[in-house]
């Protein structure tokens, strides 16, 4: 695209955002169970996170 530098547009902002987001999720997640144990609540939610995000993936590449 033109202007662009790295291969994504100014709409793919947000798409990038939301894949950080859930990979510093999946971290935060991770972490909680390591130190104070499993919550099925904290995993269920970052499920509907990353299944939010592949949607967003999916709806851009159409």
């Amino acid at each position: 695209m033109p202007g662009s530098t790295n291969g994504f547009s100014d709409g793919d902002s947000s798409t990038k955002a939301m894949g950080v987001l859930t990979v510093g999720a999946l971290v935060a997640v991770t972490a909680y169970t390591v130190a104070l144990g499993s919550n099925g609540w904290l995993w269920f939610g970052w499920v509907v996170l990353g299944l939010i995000t592949l949607g967003m993936v999916a709806t851009r590449s159409a």
